[in-house]
């Protein structure tokens, strides 16, 4: 598939980017390129082959759920300039 330069110029108008005259058959080649690439990815018989998330098989290490810390909400509760049954409140900002 080869692209024209009004379909580079448009693209390159959708992506919000500024391509001068020169550099339109630059960006034309690459993106050839890369539509080329799209094609032979298509071309590709995946019947059979099951979907992945990733690539790679990984598993994620997880450590216990165990608490760690003390329950300081007290201490925290202390220093607040107004608290009421355990929240803390906040002078009311929408009308």
């Amino acid at each position: 598939m080869s692209l024209s330069n009004e379909q580079v110029g448009r693209i390159a108008r959708l992506a919000r980017l500024a391509i001068s005259e020169g550099e339109i058959d630059a960006v034309r080649a690459k993106l050839d390129g890369i539509f080329g690439l799209i094609e032979q990815m298509q071309a590709v018989d995946t019947a059979g082959v099951e979907p992945m998330s990733h690539p790679q098989e990984l598993a994620t290490r997880l450590r216990d759920d165990v608490v760690t810390e003390t329950d300081r909400r007290s201490a925290f509760q202390s220093v607040a300039p107004q608290t009421e049954a355990g929240l803390y409140l906040v002078p009311k900002v929408i009308e």
